[in-house]
């Protein structure tokens, strides 16, 4: 029976690799920084189906993806998946309740956004935010009305790209900075006029993800892996994770999205030997990260 990975899953403030079994459902494998991790890949890449209502649906053809993608769906699974989703606009009528928060990323790299207030800080540890706080609660559309009128009032964007988060978090300032420029924002947003009646504010009461992430231990990534092959292995220290990424001791950072739908394996006891492309016991395609410049930092924020 073949376990096919779903990425990394965060859980309680710690990460974990998720795997679907068809016909068993899904589990996790927990992290630890400070150990090793290895894994190769093997087969094809397969798209996962449609994760809805907890239940996730098999792709009816099994198609294979592109290695180089972020998402492990084929165009059918992908559009139906679009075709309910809160994000994509096509699910008004969910009647949970949801929450507005600002999320820090790194210096000039802000934004707003919307949750299931049932998720929790999961949507928050998901896409890597280092330092956070909730700014209302409420029906989704009332929510996602304030997210626009925050967005635009804050001249914040509305997302962020994950190379520019990855680029500077082991070189963001201090905790306490941190949290004051997201107290500062908060304190704007709540200034602002015409917030929909049925949002219920919330008080500023700002987060850290520092310890969750690793972020004390994190080296200067330098090269992130841009697509698994068959048989291609990764191997090293973990050292910390943020979002989906997960960072290891000698700078290489694996996005964990490029792992979802492939089945994965201990490495080859040779593995560490071939022709390697990006550091020891790793022989998979990466590229060079540059590093963010003051003024790629601040693009974008007001």
């Amino acid at each position: 029976m073949t376990w096919w990975c779903t990425g990394i899953r965060w859980s309680g403030g710690s990460p974990a690799i998720g795997w679907y079994g068809e016909g068993r459902g899904e589990r996790t494998s927990p992290l630890a920084y400070g150990r090793p991790l290895a894994f190769a890949a093997r087969g094809e890449r397969h798209c996962l189906g449609v994760w809805r209502a907890g239940k996730r649906t098999a792709c009816p053809t099994a198609r294979a993806v592109p290695g180089r993608t972020g998402s492990a769906q084929c165009p059918e699974c992908a559009r139906l998946d679009r075709s309910f989703s809160v994000a994509a606009d096509t699910n008004a009528a969910d009647p949970r309740t949801y929450r507005v928060y600002l999320a820090w990323f790194g210096p000039g790299m802000v934004k707003v956004g919307i949750t299931a207030e049932e998720r929790g800080a999961a949507r928050l540890l998901e896409q890597g935010a280092v330092t956070w706080t909730w700014l209302g609660r409420g029906p989704l559309m009332a929510t996602r009305r304030t997210e626009e009128l925050l967005r635009a009032a804050l001249g914040v964007p509305d997302r962020i790209a994950y190379a520019r988060k990855r680029a500077v978090r082991d070189r963001l300032p201090p905790a306490a900075e941190r949290a004051g420029e997201v107290a500062e924002l908060h304190a704007r947003a709540a200034a602002l006029p015409g917030w929909p009646d049925s949002l219920e504010r919330l008080g500023r009461e700002v987060t850290d993800h520092a310890g969750a992430f690793g972020l004390a231990g994190l080296p200067v990534a330098t090269r992130v892996v841009t697509e698994l092959l068959p048989g291609g292995t990764v191997a090293g220290l973990l050292a910390g994770a943020a979002g989906p990424d997960l960072h290891f001791a000698d700078g290489l950072v694996v996005d964990t999205r490029l792992l979802a739908g492939w089945e994965l394996t201990a490495p080859a006891a040779d593995g560490a030997s071939r022709g390697s492309r990006s550091g020891p016991g790793t022989d998979v395609p990466v590229a060079e990260i540059a590093p963010a410049g003051p003024a790629a930092e601040q693009d974008g924020l007001f």
